[in-house]
C-alpha cells in the first residue's frame, strides 16, 4: 500500500482511474515518468491555482507535469476520462440528474470591457456640469 498525502488519489481511486489513462511504456523512446505522481500533481495544480513552477517536488519537475497535462488535454484524454468515469457512476445509480444542469447565464466580457467608464458618460457629465456653472 502506498502512503498518499492529503489531496492525492488513494488506492482504489488510482486502480481506477489508471486503466483510463494512455500506457505508461510508449511504443517507442524511452520510458515516461510514473502517471500516479503526474496526475497527483495535476490534481494539486487545479486545486490550488498557483503556478506550476511552485508545483511541491514529490509531483516530479513542473515542466513535466505541465507538459503531460497540456498534451493529453489536446489528445483528449481528460475528456474521456471524465465521459467513462460519468458513464459508470450513471451505471451504479450515483449519479443524481435532476440536480445536474449547465448554467450558461454568465458569459465573460471581453477585459477591456470590465469597470472602465465609457466615453459618453464621461461626456454627458462634463457637459451638465458646464451647463450648471
Amino acid at each position: 500500500m502506498t502512503t498518499v498525502g492529503r489531496g492525492d488519489l488513494s488506492d482504489a481511486k488510482w486502480a481506477r482511474l489508471r486503466l483510463l489513462l494512455p500506457p505508461q511504456k510508449p511504443k517507442v523512446g524511452k520510458p515516461a515518468h510514473d502517471h500516479r505522481p503526474i496526475v497527483n500533481g495535476i490534481l494539486w495544480k487545479l486545486r490550488t491555482g498557483a503556478p506550476w513552477r511552485d508545483l511541491p517536488e514529490r509531483y516530479g519537475p513542473w515542466s513535466t507535469v505541465a507538459c503531460r497535462f497540456r498534451r493529453w488535454r489536446l489528445a483528449g484524454v481528460w475528456d474521456r476520462v471524465f465521459a467513462q468515469v460519468q458513464r459508470e457512476e450513471d451505471a451504479a445509480g450515483q449519479v443524481d440528474w435532476t440536480v445536474q444542469f449547465v448554467d450558461a447565464t454568465i458569459v465573460r466580457a471581453h477585459q477591456h470591457a470590465a469597470g472602465a467608464r465609457k466615453k459618453g458618460a464621461l461626456l454627458r457629465k462634463r457637459s451638465v456640469a458646464a451647463k450648471g456653472a
